[in-house]
């Protein structure tokens, strides 16, 4: 009667006829009455002590069936559907099918281990990339005073690109690294040498993301840079703050801009729309800020008409140029006469503006035009005299020059006028002599109005009556000496 083989799930594998031997799987069952069943028997126990041993897997095996792979020395199970690893990684050129959850391959092509988690394999490492290692690696080096310091190194294909360290040092001449000479506290770049003072050198190498700080941007201390100053505060700066020559633009629309021009030339430009206008604005004794005025394309504009005031009492400004002044001016240096611009003077100066001086006279070589009146009343004409005379000295003809100081016996041909109202003959060199109208006169003794004065010695008059007649007093005088009296010419 026929042997059934059940497997372990109760499931039915073979029948075995008596006398044969089946061979279904790599375990041979042998039928009853069959003869010579001793060899196959321990065969069959000797596979199961063996496990199968052999570089070829068994060709019928069963799912939980054992096999010991002697070309990898690995033992292997059988799923179902395949020879698996069983304990260690499955080791293949290409990715394996049929793993579970937490498997481990091992890629032969690039020496690298994966685990498996349900739905893809997960390189486990090494991170290799490319020719070169592409992972982070935790080395020993020694510093410039030869104590060992751990720290972890950044690399791709084959090139450290950065170091991260708990402490700052020196990297030895034993172990270096192409790149690095310090290794700072926390995290160093590539080219980022004690040399170039933090900055990364030659660039290329970048920090790529949002930095909560910084000690440096571009190699500038972050502490020279503008900053927001915080809780609503004014940024205060304590040294100069520099801009290249482009300058700033402030505002929302970039109103503003601050900017240096021609190389040397500061500018403050409105840059946005048509018109536009910058505005100064200050505050008053009051606190109240006030527009003072404003610059725009056409000039310089107070900001209220007939309000603002350019300088002051204390503070004048130098010198003012334009073409045209319109308006009132208080004072001014020079008055412009047709082309030519003439300042003031209180001497009978060429080519200036006669003022008056600090007498309130006006001094003139030639006055030139119609009076209605004048301050002196005479007419006197110029004569060349031996010498020079005191106002007043009673004139006749002769002597060294044209006229001398008259006595008596003398015509009497006028008196040495001060101030004439007309003079005639003024180019010419000499003394003005009164001719006619009233000047003051030289006399000697008391005199009262109304009494006709005489020539009488050098000059000097008196009323004692002589063929030398000057004039009439014009007022009355009872001194004794010598004095100038008011008269009316009669010579």
């Amino acid at each position: 009667m026929a042997y059934q083989i059940d497997r372990y799930s109760n499931t039915l594998l073979t029948n075995v006829e008596d006398g044969t031997v089946d061979q279904t799987t790599d375990l041979k069952f042998i039928g009853k009455n069959y003869a010579g069943y001793g060899e196959i028997q321990n065969e069959n126990f000797l596979f199961l002590l063996e496990n199968f041993s052999g570089a070829t897997a068994p060709s019928r095996p069963l799912s939980g069936q054992i096999w010991y792979d002697t070309s990898v020395s690995k033992l292997k199970f059988y799923d179902g559907t395949k020879w698996r690893t069983n304990g260690g990684s499955e080791a293949s050129a290409t990715q394996p099918t049929g793993l579970s959850i937490g498997d481990f391959w091992w890629d032969t092509t690039n020496d690298q281990l994966y685990v498996f988690n349900g739905t893809i394999f997960i390189l486990v490492g090494p991170q290799n990339a490319g020719d070169g290692v592409t992972q982070m690696q935790s080395l020993e080096l020694l510093d410039t005073n030869g104590t060992q310091r751990n720290v972890i190194a950044g690399t791709v294909n084959g090139e450290t690109v950065f170091i991260v360290s708990s402490a700052e040092f020196d990297i030895g001449a034993s172990n270096t690294i192409t790149g690095f000479d310090r290794v700072k506290k926390g995290l160093t770049l590539i080219n980022t040498k004690l040399a170039t003072d933090g900055v990364t050198t030659p660039a290329g190498h970048y920090y790529w993301g949002t930095a909560s700080d910084s000690l440096r941007l571009g190699g500038v201390l972050a502490s020279q840079y503008i900053q927001q100053a915080s809780g609503g505060a004014n940024t205060v700066f304590t040294t100069a703050v520099e801009f290249p020559d482009a300058g700033i633009l402030i505002g929302n629309s970039q109103d503003l801009q601050l900017f240096i021009e021609n190389g040397t030339e500061g500018v403050i430009q409105n840059v946005t729309g048509n018109n536009s206008k910058i505005k100064i604005k200050n505050t008053n004794g009051s606190g109240t800020n006030t527009h003072t005025m404003d610059f725009t394309s056409s000039g310089l504009i107070p900001a209220t008409d007939n309000t603002v005031t350019l300088g002051s009492t204390g503070y004048k400004w130098s010198n003012v140029y334009a073409s045209n002044f319109t308006g009132e001016a208080s004072q001014a240096t020079a008055l412009r006469v047709g082309t030519d611009f003439r300042t003031a003077s209180s001497s009978a100066s060429n080519n200036t503006v006669a003022v008056r001086d600090a007498t309130g006279n006006i001094a003139a070589n030639l006055f030139q035009g119609t009076a209605t009146q004048a301050r002196y009343a005479d007419l006197a004409e110029i004569y060349a005299t031996d010498e020079i005379h005191p106002v007043g000295t009673a004139i006749a003809v002769g002597g060294k020059a044209e006229a001398r100081a008259a006595s008596i016996g003398d015509i009497c041909i006028g008196v040495i006028s001060d101030n004439p109202a007309y003079l005639m003959n003024s180019d010419a060199e000499g003394q003005a002599v009164g001719l006619k109208g009233r000047v003051p006169v030289r006399v000697n003794g008391p005199i009262s109005k109304g009494q006709a004065v005489y020539a009488w010695k050098d000059g000097v008059c008196s009323t004692i009556t002589t063929n030398a007649l000057v004039g009439v007093a014009l007022e009355t005088s009872t001194e004794e000496g010598e004095k100038l009296v008011e008269c009316v010419l009669k010579v």
